[in-house]
């Protein structure tokens, strides 16, 4: 019985996996940094300026999870934090943002071949969650991050950002659906979100929360 009741609360707290206990367990700046880890993980990357701090602290139901800035750039390391209670369950990783970050070309370059060494060696990473502003069309700047992410096999699922600023919401999901299809390791399901409006956020954190083993 001490089995299946342990098993039972495992099974809940994989449901409610937001609920559980979160931390901050490292901000890695170079690629010696990263870490073996076999927990479950899942990373969110975008356009400096998508609304990805705000997505997080929306869907992790945590207001400082993330920092959020006006500053587009703002997140300059692979921020680490793992929620689960009597163990990690699983990681979430915020990767830095890309597009007119205000850095130096050298620091730049420093953030990109870190975030491609990342997502070519992670073995348990389970999927990147690429967040596009949904009051624009994919940009050129996009298509090389997805190129990338073909590349390094890695599965990788769209998430639309601001969706209540669109009118047509319906349209501008299949216009993306469309519009990524030749990509070879992209999810099929487009998601669609506001952190103001709390639209999508179920959606996405059971997306979440199925990845965990």
């Amino acid at each position: 019985m001490k089995g299946v009741t342990k098993q039972n609360k495992t099974l809940k707290n994989k449901k409610n996996l937001f609920a559980n206990k979160c931390n901050f367990i490292k901000g890695v700046a170079s690629i010696e940094g990263l870490e073996h880890s076999s927990v479950p993980e899942v990373a969110f990357l975008g356009r400096s300026n998508v609304g990805k701090s705000s997505l997080l602290n929306a869907i992790t139901k945590r207001s400082k999870l993330a920092h959020t800035s006006k500053t587009p750039g703002r997140t300059q390391e692979l921020n680490f934090f793992s929620f689960g209670d009597e163990k990690p369950m699983m990681t979430i990783v915020d990767m830095p943002g890309y597009g007119f970050a205000k850095a130096s070309k050298t620091k730049i370059a420093e953030w990109t071949e870190l975030s491609r060494h990342y997502l070519s060696n992670r073995s348990n990473l389970r999927r990147v969650f690429l967040l596009i502003d949904a009051r624009h069309d994919i940009k050129p700047s996009d298509e090389e991050i997805m190129s990338m992410l073909d590349n390094c096999a890695v599965s990788y699922q769209i998430i639309l950002t601001k969706i209540d600023k669109i009118k047509d919401k319906n349209t501008k999901i299949s216009k993306t659906q469309d519009s990524v299809k030749s990509h070879v390791a992209v999810h099929p399901v487009v998601y669609s979100t506001s952190s103001y409006k709390d639209i999508g956020l179920r959606d996405l954190r059971d997306a979440i929360s199925s990845l965990v083993d």
